[in-house]
């Protein structure tokens, strides 16, 4: 090597390159920590994110329970005591127009009889039933069903004897088979707002029962027997043979 050549200096270029200047140990030791600092806090804050919003989702996603048994000042509401307290309601909605019928074109007292004991009763529980939907925060129907709409069609198209037979039996069948439900809801609820409108409807309907057996037309061995098991009736009435297979009281 020839001695003229001259020792590269630091930070003087090497083929036309310029040359980095040395950092301090300390500094290039900080830059590492700030940097593995970084990239860590980068990569936690994903996974607390999502860590968060799962237990937010656990939270406020309702259990199966809390759907099906709402809590309300006056005790648990259950689903029968919900679908109880529509079922009064529709109730009102077809038996006061049947009612009407009957004291309009029944053919004898006691068919009269019976469906001025119809519209007293149901305007009277239908009072009730709405009382008691406020105060348990609960919405009601406001038009019968279409079964119920269908009965009241044959009631209207009956005339005479046809229409006697046809009230009797289609509205003491519907009033047999809630009467089981509704023993069973006053038995069993745990919900005094509910007891209470149970309380009531069981005497409206064993009365309604007792004046339809009063025609002197009821076919018992038509009737539909009580509903099976726990849930509301599934049985329709039999004298009409376009009655649908459900009844709704």
């Amino acid at each position: 090597m020839s001695s003229s050549r001259k020792k590269r200096e630091p930070g003087t270029a090497v083929y036309g390159i310029p040359g980095a200047t040395r950092l301090p140990r300390w500094f290039a030791t900080l830059l590492v920590i700030v940097a593995v600092l970084f990239t860590g806090t980068a990569l936690a804050v994903p996974v607390v994110r999502s860590a968060g919003s799962y237990r937010t989702a656990a939270r406020t996603d309702p259990s199966p329970v809390a759907v099906a048994t709402l809590q309300t000042a006056s005790g648990p509401l259950t689903p029968l005591d919900r679908d109880f307290v529509k079922r009064v309601r529709l109730a009102g909605l077809w038996e006061i127009p049947a009612g009407r019928m009957a004291v309009a074109k029944g053919g004898t007292p006691e068919v009269r009889t019976a469906g001025q004991h119809l519209i007293d009763g149901h305007t009277d529980l239908d009072r009730a039933v709405v009382d008691a939907a406020r105060t348990l925060g609960l919405g009601l129907p406001d038009e019968p069903s279409d079964q119920q709409k269908a009965w009241l069609k044959q009631l209207d198209d009956a005339q005479g004897p046809d229409f006697d037979r046809m009230f009797a039996n289609i509205v003491r069948n519907a009033h047999g088979q809630v009467f089981a439900v509704v023993a069973q809801v006053r038995a069993g609820t745990q919900n005094s707002t509910v007891r209470d409108l149970a309380t009531t409807a069981n005497s409206t309907v064993l009365d309604h029962m007792t004046v339809l057996e009063n025609t002197g037309l009821v076919k018992f061995g038509d009737l539909s027997g009580p509903p099976a098991g726990t849930s509301a009736p599934s049985q329709g009435p039999n004298p009409a043979p376009s009655s649908g297979p459900t009844t709704q009281h």
